[in-house]
């Protein structure tokens, strides 16, 4: 069987079909005007901490600085095979990230006004069948839908 994968761009939109067998597999169309950054991953720089929010500001190169909580850093822990996965309680922002330090954060939220964009450290990699999630310490399910 041939597979294709058919691209059009306009100044509009890109639409990408692949088609397996002759029968249409996946499209995907993406319009200019309703383009975000929900899922880019950057490699950012902490520009400042605010311990009282728990919570700080990340470069990421855009215009405004993007917002990271304490509560969306994932914790960089490593379990034994057999081992209960243990609850994480939010520590002090402080103890998890310092002013200088480089990150690679996934955005979740786009920017919005005068607020900057929201991240995770917790990056996922979803494809049709199974997502990716790299700093994971467990395997979790696949999908044959």
């Amino acid at each position: 069987m041939t597979a294709e994968l058919l691209v059009n761009v306009t100044p509009s939109e890109t639409r990408v079909a692949y088609i397996d067998g002759g029968i249409l597999q996946e499209i995907h169309i993406e319009r200019e005007a309703r383009r975000g950054i929900v899922g880019n991953i950057y490699k950012g720089r902490v520009s400042r901490v605010l311990p009282g929010m728990q919570a700080a500001f990340v470069d990421i190169g855009l215009d405004k600085a993007a917002f990271l909580h304490a509560s969306d850093i994932m914790p960089h822990t490593e379990c034994v095979a057999g081992e209960e996965q243990k609850q994480f309680t939010v520590r002090d922002i402080s103890e998890l990230v310092r002013q200088g330090q480089d990150l690679m954060v996934q955005v979740v939220k786009d920017p919005l006004g005068t607020k900057g964009a929201r991240l995770t450290t917790d990056i996922t990699l979803p494809s049709r069948y199974l997502v990716f999630m790299p700093g994971a310490s467990h395997v979790g399910g696949l999908s044959a839908d």
